[in-house]
């Protein structure tokens, strides 16, 4: 029997499969200089083939992404010249076995979205809507000819994908979508708009979630569709790799076959989202690794009082054991997930607990290296300050913090505490506060 698709490699990195069946020595495996962050020997738990995908993922973050990634960041660009390899090295839609694609596992997609992240949340995040939130909404959802169409030429990188669900009057809340498709005759009218969209103005062609009279649908909409518009989010101090857009749609005329027929509700989308979440959950560690591998090669090398590193400091390593720890709890959680995934048991709550608490870490670590790195932590010849951004909207997007505890507490106590309880108006009125009087503590 064949040897099951493994990651496809540009002539410089080689595969698994090759390890295997053409016994290629492993000395012919690129090395990363990052040595990771392993206290628990965490590698022990993982397979061959989920080491090599990781290594291989690191490696390329260190060759080719960390030495343009501060320049993509100071001009506001998306590093599209990255684009071509990384579809060689099928990073898109990794998880997907037709096509030609590799089929991984979900612990080593994860590792993907770690070292992706390390390298960057805005390269995480091209790769994550690619993936997770236009080629897996299309192959789950859409017809044999729209994945035909476009599944192939997402994986190479030929064709860039968006995702639209999130508008501006609401975020956290999807169900409360304005855009709205219409049928008119055999084709489908849309009305609405969404934002924060990334990829927005790059993309080829737009998963876009509207309400029907039969309820949310999801729909393809291409580049260049007369009422079809897309404008650039400018002013962003977050993310700055990465092309945030508004869409907008004004009576756009589709053609019946652009509705995903598999669509059938608003869960769908979240199904979608919670492909992406699952994702980030190990992107947060992969930032948190960076901004803590720097802190200590920085505190290991900075003199300062009677000529000794700021390393031999108490509170120094207090800072540092905190990341390493929380660091180390997450890569458990992470890998549990991964677990879970593969043995078809992941719960959609078990996966707002790795993004709530990664993200988090993420943040935290963050902020403790810039700490530790004094002034130096706030110019990019250091990649904290970037991270640092960038995390902040990580930990908003994809569901807020604040909503993740939401959904794990319903998970806890089977009560769903998403919206305030109704009131009547009289009780409104009789809950006023009174006005202020003099001398009052008002």
């Amino acid at each position: 029997m064949a040897p099951p698709a493994v990651l496809s490699f540009p002539p410089r990195f080689v595969p698994a499969a090759l390890i295997s069946v053409c016994k290629v020595s492993k000395e012919d495996i690129p090395l990363s200089r990052f040595p990771g962050v392993d206290l628990l020997e965490l590698d022990s738990l993982l397979s061959e083939e989920e080491r090599l995908v990781r290594d291989t993922v690191r490696a390329f973050v260190d060759d080719k992404v960390k030495p343009i990634i501060e320049e993509c960041h100071r001009e506001g660009r998306t590093p599209l010249e990255l684009v071509p390899d990384l579809g060689a090295l099928n990073l898109f839609g990794a998880s997907l076995s037709e096509y030609g694609l590799p089929g991984l596992g979900g612990v080593a997609y994860g590792l993907i979205m770690q070292e992706l992240e390390r390298g960057d949340s805005g390269l995480r995040s091209f790769v994550s809507v690619q993936s997770s939130l236009v080629m897996y909404p299309i192959h789950t959802f859409g017809s044999q000819e729209q994945k035909d169409r476009w599944i192939p030429r997402l994986a190479t990188g030929e064709a860039i994908g968006c995702f639209g669900l999130t508008e501006p009057d609401f975020g956290s809340n999807p169900g409360g979508m304005r855009t709205y498709a219409r049928k008119v005759g055999n084709d489908w009218v849309l009305n609405g708009s969404k934002q924060w969209i990334t990829n927005g103005t790059l993309a080829d062609v737009a998963v876009v979630w509207a309400r029907t009279d039969d309820g949310v649908r999801g729909f393809l909409v291409e580049k260049g569709t007369p009422g079809f518009t897309s404008s650039d989010q400018h002013g962003k101090f977050s993310l700055r790799a990465s092309i945030t857009s508004e869409l907008g749609f004004h009576d756009c005329r589709i053609p019946g076959d652009a509705i995903l027929p598999g669509t059938t509700g608003l869960r769908n989308a979240l199904m979608c989202l919670n492909q992406a979440r699952y994702g980030i959950a190990w992107g947060g560690v992969g930032s948190a690794m960076e901004c803590y591998y720097t802190a200590v090669e920085y505190a290991k090398q900075r003199i300062q009082f009677n000529g000794q590193p700021i390393a031999c400091h108490q509170m120094v390593q207090e800072k540092l054991v905190w990341m390493a720890m929380e660091i180390s709890k997450g890569q458990l959680l992470c890998l549990q997930l991964g677990r879970l995934k593969d043995a078809g048991r992941l719960k959609h709550w078990h996966i707002s607990m790795g993004k709530r608490n990664n993200v988090w870490v993420a943040r935290e670590s963050a902020k403790l290296a810039r700490e530790i790195l004094g002034a130096n932590g706030i110019v990019d010849d250091y990649p904290v300050i970037r991270h640092m951004l960038n995390i902040e909207s990580v930990f908003t997007y994809e569901g807020t913090h604040d909503i993740h505890a939401l959904i794990i507490g319903e998970a806890i106590t089977g009560i769903p505490a998403f919206n305030a309880p109704e009131r009547h108006a009289a009780q409104q009125e009789e809950e006023k506060p009174a006005p202020a009087t003099v001398g009052s503590a008002r």
